[in-house]
């Protein structure tokens, strides 16, 4: 791997020509016109942090025996925060028949316990790295990756309450944000990409983001609640608490009024279930009356 402050011109002599750009809320892709790298420039939220976590995590995720895209350079300069990847190979996991989400669950499982381990010393905060400052709880490091201003809304005590809970989880290494495009499946071969987002944490973490994403999305594409596959998301561990944090954190990074479109009612009658079937049927409500209301994915 080599870190540089290079040029792009560099880049693209190294590893490209590359295509068109591919934006998301927080990066922008491009692939090469071989196929054999992709740019990745950070954007958004603390770029150089994801940067170097992403970098650092790949590193040690592979160690673990999970297969991850190699680093062939990265940097930051007057594009910004970037890094090139070696493309993985395969097709992202599909969820379009009951089947194959059966399949994707299958696959988050596989991951997750090569993820899941218990880790020695580890701490909640972002990435698999020591965290040298002084430590803070699982339930305070969910309530940082707010912005400040969720601090004043009605539920944010509820919540905060409501999390304490999770202090007595066992703190373990975190994907951060799995769902189907992140798990490439080659044949037999399973690959996860996109690890930026990676922290030590409670283990449920990872099961609330697959959960969360697959409600959003299958209900964004058109799948009437009553057919959302709630008994297969039952298979995965549950917190109230940690769906209710993923809600609001979703509408949080999108446009700055969604986050009152839920009330403080909404979080308490969320966080507080304990039947997995019940909050499941509960949010695919909510993702709907938030989708009604223009909110984007």
């Amino acid at each position: 791997m080599r870190s540089t402050k290079t040029t792009e011109s560099w880049i693209e002599r190294e590893f490209g020509p590359f295509g068109p750009a591919v934006l998301k809320p927080y990066s922008s892709t491009r692939f090469a016109t071989d196929g054999s790298a992709l740019l990745k420039v950070y954007l958004g939220i603390d770029p150089e942090g994801r940067r170097m976590r992403e970098v650092a995590t790949v590193e040690r995720a592979a160690l673990r025996g999970i297969s991850v895209p190699a680093v062939l350079a990265t940097g930051n300069g007057k594009g910004g925060s970037w890094t090139v990847f070696r493309t993985a190979t395969g097709a992202p996991c599909s969820i379009v028949t009951h089947k194959a989400m059966e399949k994707y669950i299958s696959h988050v499982v596989a991951v997750s316990g090569k993820l899941h381990r218990p880790t020695a010393g580890a701490t909640p905060g972002p990435g698999w790295e020591a965290h040298s400052s002084t430590p803070v709880s699982s339930r305070q490091f969910l309530l940082d990756q707010f912005s400040p201003r969720c601090r004043r809304l009605p539920w944010w005590a509820e919540l905060d309450e409501a999390l304490q809970s999770l202090d007595s989880h066992p703190v373990v290494h975190l994907h951060g944000d799995l769902k189907p495009e992140h798990l490439l499946v080659d044949g037999e071969h399973l690959h996860v990409v996109d690890w930026e987002a990676s922290a030590c944490g409670p283990a449920v973490v990872d099961y609330t983001n697959v959960i969360f994403h697959l409600v959003r999305d299958l209900l964004y594409e058109g799948m009437p609640p009553g057919r959302m596959p709630v008994g297969l998301l039952t298979r995965l561990p549950f917190s109230g608490p940690v769906l209710a944090w993923r809600l609001l954190l979703w509408l949080d990074r999108r446009r700055s009024q969604d986050i009152d479109l839920v009330t403080d009612h909404d979080v308490y009658r969320l966080a507080a279930e304990e039947q997995a079937a019940s909050a499941y049927r509960r949010i695919a409500q909510t993702v709907v009356r938030l989708r009604a209301a223009g909110v984007p994915r």
